[in-house]
């Protein structure tokens, strides 16, 4: 009985290790990120609102982002082509070399109206549209849930944020359209974004642009 069941945990050990997720290397991945810097910046903070921060965004969510993207199950037309040389390996490496980069936060638009919109959708969202607070998975300070893989918010610039959002609310609606983002587990973020309004989207971006 012993034996039957030593050889049944080490076959499984065995069937399950080809499908391990690399183990990243933050020193490895600063050397494999030269080409991501004139967009996203040297560590991770880029400095145009159309290109996301990927400084402190959380390793998980980083690694599934860079993996989707070279897959083609997330497009990104800036990034066309520029990962389908990059091996599982170098993609966990440059995933944990900007995991443990400082997020710079954007800061906030300067629209008391907007922002106080904003900031009841995060903490509270709309209970008469079904839109749940962003808070539960994000976390109360925008810092998100790494080991769930649910990305840093705070800092990010707001013009990326509302992008991502429409995205998701298009995918909601339409995935075979170019604009569509479908990448999300389980729907979770197209389901939210498939009951905003772009006011909403708006003052929900703005606001976390300066959360911390």
């Amino acid at each position: 009985m012993k034996t039957t069941l030593h050889t049944a945990v080490v076959l499984i050990a065995v069937l399950l290790t080809p499908f391990a997720l690399a183990e990243g290397n933050a020193d490895a991945g600063k050397t494999k990120t030269a080409m991501c810097g004139a967009c996203h910046g040297a560590d991770g903070n880029s400095a145009a609102g159309a290109f996301p921060k990927l400084a402190g965004l959380g390793e998980k969510y980083l690694d599934k982002q860079l993996q989707d993207i070279r897959s083609g199950m997330r497009s990104v037309a800036e990034m066309t082509g520029m990962l389908g040389a990059l091996s599982d390996q170098d993609i966990a490496d440059i995933a944990a070399y900007y995991a443990s980069q400082t997020r710079q936060l954007s800061g906030s638009q300067d629209n008391s109206k907007q922002l106080t919109l904003g900031e009841k959708i995060y903490r509270a969202g709309n209970l008469e549209t079904s839109v749940p607070a962003c808070t539960g998975c994000h976390s109360p300070a925008g810092n998100g849930n790494t080991p769930a893989g649910y990305p840093a918010l705070g800092g990010q610039h707001a013009q990326y944020i509302a992008k991502q959002l429409r995205a998701f609310r298009t995918g909601a609606h339409d995935s075979e359209d170019p604009t569509a983002r479908n990448n999300d587990d389980v729907k979770v973020m197209r389901s939210v974004a498939a009951r905003m309004n772009d006011q909403e989207i708006d003052a929900l971006a703005n606001y976390i642009a300066g959360l911390h």
